[in-house]
């Protein structure tokens, strides 16, 4: 005869977990690169011919930034805040933003005011002008990365080779020395 806990199992639909083989949590695998800027590309999609031309401009805006900066990603080291938010932005963030919008009547959207006076459309004009702020931090820091390794190169040049000047010691070519002779 089944215990008191079996039989709440069965009446609610619920069976114990086996003890061999516990359930597993299935984590789904990050999004890659590809997924990040096929999510760009469905936005836009998606904002084609529907929205003003306010919002256009500034999807595309963010859309630039985003592919600009997802190729360099990596040099924001892992786990990155900055990293996640260009990842949210096409993932998440924009989609929501443009969904929201899109789900309402253009005429209500573009002119009935909704927050502080402003329409849906003002609004949203809002969240793309601080979105996009964003990622052209992110994308500055990115390429600030980018322009200090070159600085630092440069740098690492100037020590090894002093003011300009290759010493080429005693393995230097003859035309070197033609070179030095018409000087």
């Amino acid at each position: 005869m089944p215990g008191l806990r079996e039989r709440f199992a069965a009446l609610f639909g619920r069976r114990e977990a086996d003890a061999r083989n516990p359930p597993r949590l299935v984590v789904p695998p990050p999004p890659t690169s590809d997924d990040v800027l096929a999510a760009m590309d469905k936005v836009e999609q998606q904002i084609e011919g529907r929205v003003p031309s306010v919002v256009a401009a500034r999807v595309r805006r963010i859309g630039v930034t985003v592919r600009d900066t997802v190729p360099r990603m990596d040099r924001l080291g892992p786990g990155s805040a900055q990293a996640h938010t260009v990842v949210a932005t096409a993932t998440s963030y924009l989609p929501e933003m443009i969904g929201g919008y899109l789900k309402l009547p253009r005429d209500w959207a573009d002119r009935r005011p909704v927050e502080g006076g402003k329409s849906s459309l003002l609004v949203l004009v809002d969240q793309l002008d601080l979105l996009a702020s964003v990622m052209d931090d992110i994308r500055d820091a990115v390429l600030r990365a980018d322009a200090d390794a070159l600085v630092a190169h440069g740098r690492f040049l100037a020590e090894k080779f002093g003011s300009g000047s290759l010493d080429l010691g005693d393995s230097g070519s003859a035309e070197s020395g033609q070179r030095g002779e018409a000087q």
